[in-house]
């Protein structure tokens, strides 16, 4: 019998307020586990939208706002994976990725790969990680990687090589010109660089009042033959798919390009 994951990618608008936004992702969660998924994904900033300053709405692992989502994943029995920020020790923040499941699972990735492109200077406010996170849980591998973290097959081929079947790709990808067709084939490639299944979970689309939207929607399952399952649209939305983990293992046997 093939493993089957039901999975949630939950697309939303962040605001600027930490407490806003834990009571949206208790909504999406609770609709999730509702429908029986086991990992639910949150986007890139889904504690607090980059519309506000990270140093101000960062908290230390022991804040309110981990404990909520310890909280959240014990009582509802799932695994969380949401993009947060952490102080940095200069100063900065960390764009982190805290996953947990409120009991033995707490995992945390700080984004490696910084947005320093196309007129915006991510480091300058966000100190960058520097350690890959590959970790078990749900009877299979998760590898954890954020946003522009994309445009670095290494890290996605790195990923595949440590056992990821999974890889859990939150992210707040800004609209402009043919950014969502960099999307579409950037999260396709990756899936096929790691031949693990990519679960990418974008923040949604929204009027700005003229400024670039901090997401553009489209989240997606991608396969490990770099096949899109299912796709939602700019809305905010949950998105739900199974996913077959035995495939990995499959499309790994047929083209063994990992190793």
């Amino acid at each position: 019998m093939s493993r089957i994951l039901r999975v949630g990618l939950a697309q939303f608008d962040a605001a600027k307020s930490p407490a806003a936004n834990l009571a949206r992702i208790a909504e999406f969660t609770e609709q999730a586990v509702a429908q029986h998924c086991r990992l639910v994904v949150f986007p890139e900033a889904s504690m607090a939208s980059f519309e506000a300053t990270p140093g101000e709405v960062a908290q230390p692992l022991d804040g309110t706002f981990f404990d909520g989502l310890r909280d959240l994943a014990r009582r509802q029995s799932v695994l969380l994976v949401v993009g947060c920020f952490e102080p940095a020790e200069d100063g900065r923040v960390y764009n982190m990725l805290f996953a947990t499941d409120g009991e033995g699972i707490e995992e945390r990735y700080r984004k490696i790969h910084l947005f320093d492109a196309l007129g915006t200077t991510e480091s300058a406010t966000v100190a960058p990680g520097n350690e890959m996170v590959v970790f078990d849980a749900l009877g299979t591998r998760i590898g954890l990687a954020t946003c522009y973290d994309v445009r670095f097959a290494a890290l996605f081929t790195a990923l595949g090589k440590d056992g990821a079947e999974v890889i859990c790709l939150p992210a707040s990808w800004a609209d402009g010109a043919t950014k969502a067709e960099q999307w579409d084939v950037l999260i396709r490639a990756r899936a096929m660089d790691a031949q693990a299944w990519v679960l990418a979970a974008d923040q949604s689309a929204h009027d700005t009042g003229g400024r670039k939207p901090l997401g553009i929607g489209r989240s997606a399952v991608v396969d490990p033959l770099g096949v899109v399952t299912a796709r939602e649209g700019g809305d905010e939305s949950l998105l739900i798919a199974d996913i077959e983990l035995d495939r990995v293992g499959k499309v790994r046997a047929a083209v063994p390009i990992l190793q």
